[in-house]
């Protein structure tokens, strides 16, 4: 995967799954089921290591863990309260858009617990696979910092943005300086890539992309690079369709993750020759098995035959995914179907 990222062209390519250390494992689930609550498995460092090595001790075709955490993890060091409610999802008090960041009190210890279990994984990684650190982009941490929550559109924070454009960016500013530190000491700890997720990219207008999703990823890329410059950045602004080639070219990612919605055709004819690409299988396709998997397997990797790639989903696996179906695209990936 590391000579993926560095521009090499590698057959059959390499494969890992977004959100592979999960509901769908049974072996998740038990152990889930044993800690309680999702926050007090991401703390457990020795059970977070368990779980991001879960996928490769029943994949063993799977050529890198990622860390099992969560992006709320740094608007938690921030100093907001994270819950999260059964059926509902995450739940960050005082939302930003009645209270001041600058009321918070930051606890930035909070973040050394991931650190340690970076440390666990790498220690018990097999050498020969990858281990990937991540953090949320800027923009979609703020969503949720603002709205308190997830939503449908964002709107809350987007009208924050446009009616008080300085206020937002200061938000946006204490993100990004979080950020680069929590993604820099995962990398100290052992992390050899890492990934920025930015899952609602693709609710921002042109201009507002420019400004709230490439502008402060852009800056986090280039200071993590100043710090960590043999390692690999993926960059995965997941909606943002057409503006992929900008996002690409002007945040200065090794790598972009593209989306279910994306035509790889053209990825591959639009996005910069030779820029490594990861994607991008619909999670449903992967979901429903069968001959359709196969052939959606066939067509993303044809369609990246003559570029670096990274076979992929288009998102996260779904909790209902059969063990099944894992092991189909993988042998459909790895040539043995």
């Amino acid at each position: 995967m590391l000579a993926v990222l560095s521009g090499e062209r590698v057959s059959p390519p390499p494969v890992w799954m977004m959100r592979q250390a999960g509901r769908y494992l049974p072996e998740y689930r038990q152990l889930r089921a044993d800690k309680g609550s999702f926050l007090d498995l991401v703390y457990d460092s020795d059970a977070a290591a368990e779980v991001t090595l879960q996928p490769l001790k029943r994949f063993p075709e799977l050529d890198a863990a990622i860390l099992f955490s969560d992006i709320l993890i740094v608007p938690f060091a921030l100093g907001q309260n994270l819950s999260f409610v059964a059926g509902e999802g995450p739940r960050l008090t005082p939302p930003l858009s009645t209270a001041a960041l600058e009321d918070l009190t930051p606890y930035l210890t909070r973040l050394d617990p991931i650190y340690e279990t970076v440390r666990k994984v790498k220690a018990a990684l097999d050498p020969s696979k990858t281990l990937i650190g991540f953090a949320g982009a800027p923009w979609t941490v703020a969503t949720y910092m603002v709205a308190g929550q997830g939503s449908r559109d964002q709107s809350e924070t987007r009208r924050l943005a446009y009616a008080d454009p300085g206020r937002f960016h200061a938000i946006v500013d204490r993100i990004v300086d979080v950020t680069l530190d929590y993604l820099a000491g995962q990398i100290e700890a052992g992390a050899e890539a890492v990934q920025i997720f930015d899952s609602w990219a693709g609710s921002l207008a042109p201009a507002e992309f420019e400004s709230w999703v490439i502008a402060p990823t852009e800056k986090i890329i280039s200071a993590l690079k100043r710090r960590h410059p043999h390692v690999k950045i993926i960059g995965f602004p997941k909606g943002a369709g057409g503006k992929l080639p900008a996002y690409a070219r002007e945040t200065g990612v090794h790598a972009i993750g593209v989306d279910e919605t994306v035509d790889p055709v053209w990825a591959d004819r639009d996005l910069s020759d030779g820029l490594p690409v990861q994607g991008n299988l619909d999670p449903l396709a992967l979901l429903s098995g069968g001959e359709r998997l196969t052939e959606a397997v066939q067509r993303i990797l044809d369609a990246f035959a003559n570029r670096p790639h990274i076979f992929n989903l288009g998102h996260g696996i779904l909790q209902e995914t059969p063990i099944a179906n894992v092991e189909q695209m993988l042998a459909a990936v790895k040539g043995r179907a």
